[in-house]
Protein backbone atom coordinates (compact mmCIF):
# COMPACT_ATOMS: atom_id res chain seq x y z
CA UNK A 1 0.00 0.00 0.00
CA UNK A 2 0.88 3.44 -1.05
CA UNK A 3 1.27 5.84 2.04
CA UNK A 4 2.35 9.68 1.74
CA UNK A 5 5.99 10.34 2.78
CA UNK A 6 6.71 13.87 2.05
CA UNK A 7 6.66 16.26 5.31
CA UNK A 8 3.65 18.82 4.93
CA UNK A 9 4.56 22.38 4.74
CA UNK A 10 2.03 24.29 5.30
CA UNK A 11 1.97 28.63 6.35
CA UNK A 12 -0.16 29.98 8.45
CA UNK A 13 -3.23 31.69 6.06
CA UNK A 14 -2.16 29.62 2.95
CA UNK A 15 -4.75 28.54 0.20
CA UNK A 16 -4.30 25.10 0.10
CA UNK A 17 -5.22 22.59 -3.24
CA UNK A 18 -5.95 19.02 -1.64
CA UNK A 19 -6.84 16.10 -3.14
CA UNK A 20 -7.86 12.75 -0.98
CA UNK A 21 -9.07 9.61 -2.10
CA UNK A 22 -10.70 6.55 -1.45
CA UNK A 23 -9.30 3.19 0.13
CA UNK A 24 -7.55 1.77 -3.16
CA UNK A 25 -9.06 4.08 -5.33
CA UNK A 26 -12.29 2.13 -4.85
CA UNK A 27 -15.25 4.35 -6.01
CA UNK A 28 -17.02 4.51 -2.03
CA UNK A 29 -18.17 7.67 -2.97
CA UNK A 30 -20.52 7.10 -5.64
CA UNK A 31 -23.80 6.84 -4.11
CA UNK A 32 -25.47 10.05 -4.30
CA UNK A 33 -26.20 9.79 -0.43
CA UNK A 34 -22.94 9.63 0.24
CA UNK A 35 -21.76 12.41 -1.76
CA UNK A 36 -24.63 14.54 -0.21
CA UNK A 37 -23.58 13.22 3.55
CA UNK A 38 -19.98 14.11 2.33
CA UNK A 39 -21.09 17.23 1.55
CA UNK A 40 -23.48 18.03 4.31
CA UNK A 41 -19.86 16.88 6.21
CA UNK A 42 -17.70 19.41 4.60
CA UNK A 43 -20.48 22.63 5.34
CA UNK A 44 -20.29 21.48 8.83
CA UNK A 45 -16.57 21.41 9.40
CA UNK A 46 -16.69 24.63 7.56
CA UNK A 47 -18.97 25.92 10.05
CA UNK A 48 -16.72 24.61 12.85
CA UNK A 49 -13.25 25.84 11.63
CA UNK A 50 -14.35 28.67 9.71
CA UNK A 51 -12.31 27.90 6.70
CA UNK A 52 -12.74 29.55 3.29
CA UNK A 53 -13.87 27.45 0.65
CA UNK A 54 -13.53 28.71 -2.41
CA UNK A 55 -13.93 25.28 -5.16
CA UNK A 56 -14.69 21.83 -4.42
CA UNK A 57 -15.56 18.79 -6.29
CA UNK A 58 -16.45 14.93 -5.05
CA UNK A 59 -15.74 12.09 -7.64
CA UNK A 60 -16.82 8.83 -7.27
CA UNK A 61 -13.63 7.69 -5.52
CA UNK A 62 -11.56 11.07 -4.43
CA UNK A 63 -12.04 14.95 -3.97
CA UNK A 64 -10.97 17.99 -4.46
CA UNK A 65 -10.93 21.16 -2.26
CA UNK A 66 -9.25 24.57 -2.72
CA UNK A 67 -9.52 26.39 1.01
CA UNK A 68 -7.74 28.28 2.81
CA UNK A 69 -7.90 27.36 6.88
CA UNK A 70 -7.91 30.08 9.59
CA UNK A 71 -4.60 31.54 10.80
CA UNK A 72 -5.16 29.33 14.19
CA UNK A 73 -5.57 26.35 12.13
CA UNK A 74 -4.25 23.92 9.57
CA UNK A 75 -5.57 21.75 6.76
CA UNK A 76 -4.54 18.62 8.85
CA UNK A 77 -6.65 19.52 11.62
CA UNK A 78 -10.03 20.22 9.31
CA UNK A 79 -9.26 16.85 7.56
CA UNK A 80 -8.94 15.01 10.20
CA UNK A 81 -12.84 15.42 11.69
CA UNK A 82 -14.38 16.49 8.08
CA UNK A 83 -12.96 12.81 7.21
CA UNK A 84 -13.10 10.78 10.28
CA UNK A 85 -16.84 11.77 10.34
CA UNK A 86 -17.63 10.79 6.74
CA UNK A 87 -15.85 7.37 7.11
CA UNK A 88 -17.56 6.75 10.59
CA UNK A 89 -20.98 6.95 9.20
CA UNK A 90 -20.52 5.31 6.25
CA UNK A 91 -18.64 2.40 7.28
CA UNK A 92 -21.38 2.08 9.94
CA UNK A 93 -24.48 1.53 7.85
CA UNK A 94 -22.37 -0.31 5.51
CA UNK A 95 -21.72 -3.23 8.84
CA UNK A 96 -25.53 -2.55 9.42
CA UNK A 97 -26.16 -3.69 5.75
CA UNK A 98 -23.40 -6.39 5.91
CA UNK A 99 -22.30 -5.10 2.67
CA UNK A 100 -19.80 -7.20 0.31
CA UNK A 101 -17.40 -4.37 0.08
CA UNK A 102 -16.08 -4.33 3.47
CA UNK A 103 -14.36 -7.27 2.48
CA UNK A 104 -12.33 -4.81 0.04
CA UNK A 105 -11.66 -2.25 3.03
CA UNK A 106 -10.57 -4.32 5.96
CA UNK A 107 -6.42 -3.69 6.07
CA UNK A 108 -4.18 -6.29 6.90
CA UNK A 109 -4.52 -5.53 10.86
CA UNK A 110 -7.63 -5.80 10.74
CA UNK A 111 -9.17 -2.40 10.93
CA UNK A 112 -11.06 -0.89 7.97
CA UNK A 113 -10.42 1.53 5.72
CA UNK A 114 -12.46 4.52 4.36
CA UNK A 115 -9.83 6.67 3.22
CA UNK A 116 -6.23 6.55 1.49
CA UNK A 117 -4.21 6.38 4.34
CA UNK A 118 -1.39 9.01 4.17
CA UNK A 119 -2.60 12.46 3.52
CA UNK A 120 -3.35 12.52 0.34
CA UNK A 121 -2.08 15.41 -2.20
CA UNK A 122 -1.60 18.74 -1.41
CA UNK A 123 0.07 22.48 -1.77
CA UNK A 124 0.21 25.57 -1.02
CA UNK A 125 -1.57 27.66 -3.72
CA UNK A 126 0.90 30.40 -4.87
CA UNK A 127 -0.58 33.35 -6.82
CA UNK A 128 -3.10 33.52 -9.16
CA UNK A 129 -2.68 31.33 -12.26
CA UNK A 130 -2.29 28.83 -9.86
CA UNK A 131 -5.89 29.51 -8.39
CA UNK A 132 -6.90 29.78 -11.45
CA UNK A 133 -5.94 26.80 -12.66
CA UNK A 134 -7.07 24.58 -9.29
CA UNK A 135 -10.47 26.11 -9.38
CA UNK A 136 -10.71 25.42 -13.35
CA UNK A 137 -9.01 21.99 -12.97
CA UNK A 138 -11.73 21.15 -10.04
CA UNK A 139 -14.92 22.21 -11.84
CA UNK A 140 -13.94 20.32 -15.01
CA UNK A 141 -13.05 16.87 -13.72
CA UNK A 142 -16.35 15.24 -14.22
CA UNK A 143 -16.37 16.66 -17.77
CA UNK A 144 -12.69 15.10 -18.04
CA UNK A 145 -13.54 11.63 -16.80
CA UNK A 146 -16.53 11.64 -18.76
CA UNK A 147 -19.25 11.53 -16.09
CA UNK A 148 -21.14 14.64 -17.66
CA UNK A 149 -21.51 16.34 -20.98
CA UNK A 150 -20.94 20.10 -19.23
CA UNK A 151 -19.44 20.90 -15.74
CA UNK A 152 -22.90 22.29 -14.70
CA UNK A 153 -24.28 19.20 -14.82
CA UNK A 154 -22.22 17.38 -12.16
CA UNK A 155 -24.00 18.16 -9.00
CA UNK A 156 -21.49 17.35 -6.39
CA UNK A 157 -19.27 20.62 -7.33
CA UNK A 158 -19.21 24.22 -6.55
CA UNK A 159 -19.21 25.02 -10.44
CA UNK A 160 -22.90 26.77 -10.04
CA UNK A 161 -21.81 28.76 -7.66
CA UNK A 162 -19.23 30.11 -9.74
CA UNK A 163 -21.73 30.59 -12.70
CA UNK A 164 -24.02 32.71 -10.14
CA UNK A 165 -26.72 29.85 -10.24
CA UNK A 166 -26.18 29.99 -6.39
CA UNK A 167 -29.95 29.16 -4.99
CA UNK A 168 -29.84 26.03 -3.07
CA UNK A 169 -25.61 25.48 -3.71
CA UNK A 170 -23.13 25.33 -0.88
CA UNK A 171 -22.00 29.06 -0.57
CA UNK A 172 -18.69 29.34 -1.43
CA UNK A 173 -16.08 32.56 -0.72
CA UNK A 174 -14.89 34.88 -2.98
CA UNK A 175 -11.46 34.46 -4.23
CA UNK A 176 -9.12 36.53 -1.95
CA UNK A 177 -8.53 40.34 -2.58
CA UNK A 178 -5.29 40.12 -4.18
CA UNK A 179 -7.03 37.59 -6.56
CA UNK A 180 -10.21 39.51 -7.82
CA UNK A 181 -9.01 41.21 -10.98
CA UNK A 182 -10.93 38.93 -12.98
CA UNK A 183 -14.72 40.32 -13.05
CA UNK A 184 -15.30 38.24 -15.70
CA UNK A 185 -13.79 34.82 -14.87
CA UNK A 186 -16.41 32.28 -14.14
CA UNK A 187 -14.32 29.75 -12.93
CA UNK A 188 -15.50 26.88 -15.14
CA UNK A 189 -13.91 27.46 -18.90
Amino acid sequence: MHRKRLRRWEGRNDIRYVTFSCYQQLPLLKHPKIMELFVATMVRARAKHRFELYAWVVMPEHVHVLLRPRKESTWGTVAMGWKASVARRVLSRWRKLGAPVLQRLQADNGEFHFWQPGGGFDRNVRNLAEFTKDVRYIHRNPVERGLVEAAEEWRWTSVRWWMGLRAGEVECDPPPGDLRAWNDWKGYV
